[in-house]
């Protein structure tokens, strides 16, 4: 049996305070396991971030748990969750680079920043944090002369290269991307999914939550795929079987809308009648 690296079991999140506290995940159980690379797909307001920010810890649980390994994330308190976090096993890629990429700080600085945090007694020497941020880019396919540029001078595939070589300069266990190449131009998004697919590759063992609501670029590298639709994991399978024989109305709604994973062009029609039935259930 592969190892087990994210255990989300029964979790139920709410958002808000006090009595205006709204229930957003149902229930919701995912795993991810060493070396396998999971899609999470919905729409729009479906939980898929807030899920990615309980698993982070930024979110306090109802009930359920949200294991990385043998860590229990939700019963971490304030400082053991810091310390958790600087040890890099988790990491975390933005939708947008541009955001999440700070625009003062040079490719070296921001790729080194989770390197000096983890190392905050100073250790590690100027050249050997060079090389792990040298040996980081090459792994995005960027050459090291990046290194001196600042975010805004360069392209948005650039950026989002960059964001996932800030990540896996601290060699995590898992990689959580949450929508990164929404952001993209299609010649970019397919190189960054290519990027994504080959990290299991350079990185054995890695692995990967890819959170979006495109099922099309879920599809090309992923193994496995969980549906969520309104706080609830409605669909689980390979990828292969979601594609191939959808069961929930929503998943087939997805699959049907996606005509380049479809036999052809999906029905107007049938497309409609499932929205029907979904909100017939909501």
């Amino acid at each position: 049996m592969p190892e087990s690296l994210l255990t989300v079991t029964d979790l139920r999140v709410s958002l808000g305070s006090g009595r205006k506290r709204t229930p957003v995940l149902h229930g919701v159980g995912a795993r991810v396991d060493a070396g396998e690379i999971v899609g999470l797909i919905g729409e729009t307001g479906s939980g898929k971030t807030t899920l990615a920010r309980s698993i982070l810890g930024l979110n306090r649980f109802d009930t359920g748990s949200v294991r990385l390994g043998s860590t229990d994330v939700g019963s971490l308190g304030s400082r053991a969750l810091r310390s958790f976090r600087r040890t890099g096993e988790l990491q975390y890629v933005f939708q947008d680079p541009l955001q999440s990429l700070d625009p003062d700080l040079t490719v070296f600085a921001s790729v080194a920043e989770g390197l000096s945090v983890r190392d905050d007694a100073g250790s590690t020497s100027r050249e050997a944090l060079r090389d792990r941020v040298h040996t980081a880019l090459a792994l995005v396919g960027l050459p090291s002369t990046f290194a001196d540029s600042l975010p805004g001078t360069l392209s948005g595939g650039q950026r989002q290269r960059v964001a996932i070589a800030r990540a896996m300069v601290l060699e995590p266990r898992l990689l959580i991307c949450d929508e990164p190449v929404s952001a993209l131009d299609a010649t970019n998004r397919i190189a960054t999914l290519e990027l994504l697919a080959s990290l299991r590759e350079t990185r054995p063992g890695i692995g990967l939550l890819f959170i979006s609501h495109d099922l099309g670029s879920v599809a090309g590298i992923t193994d496995r795929i969980l549906v969520l639709y309104r706080g609830v994991v409605v669909e689980e399978g390979t990828t292969s079987q979601i594609l191939r024989s959808p069961q929930h109305p929503y998943t087939q709604l997805l699959v049907g809308s996606a005509p380049t994973l479809a036999r052809g062009e999906a029905d107007g029609e049938r497309r409609q009648e499932l929205r029907r039935l979904l909100d017939a259930s909501g």
